[in-house]
């Protein structure tokens, strides 16, 4: 699986997208337009939530310039041995 970036996340932990999961954000959340709002969104989050039973941590960052109604990014990220893979990216309209 080759890695499309590394980056560090809030928490200061190793995260990686790979080619993979990119091409599936592309075809099923057309509305992210580019990897940087991804890195955007795990470093500086309004918010983040734990979900201690998956392992998973969903981050959240509010994009205004977005024209749909759904403006905050999502970034579902998973944790093994304190290093991240993200699962998914896509825009929703709250962060619950």
């Amino acid at each position: 699986m080759s890695v499309l970036f590394e980056t560090i996340d809030k928490k200061g932990r190793k995260t990686k997208l790979t080619k993979t999961c990119w091409t599936h954000i592309r075809s099923e959340h057309s509305n992210v337009e580019n990897t940087e709002e991804i890195i955007e969104t795990l470093h500086k989050p309004d918010k983040v939530i734990e979900d201690d039973r998956e392992d998973v941590e969903y981050f959240f960052k509010y994009f205004k310039h977005k024209t749909q109604n759904s403006k905050f990014l999502k970034v579902v990220v998973k944790y093994i041995n304190n290093e991240g893979s993200i699962l998914s990216a896509h825009f929703v309209r709250h962060t619950t």
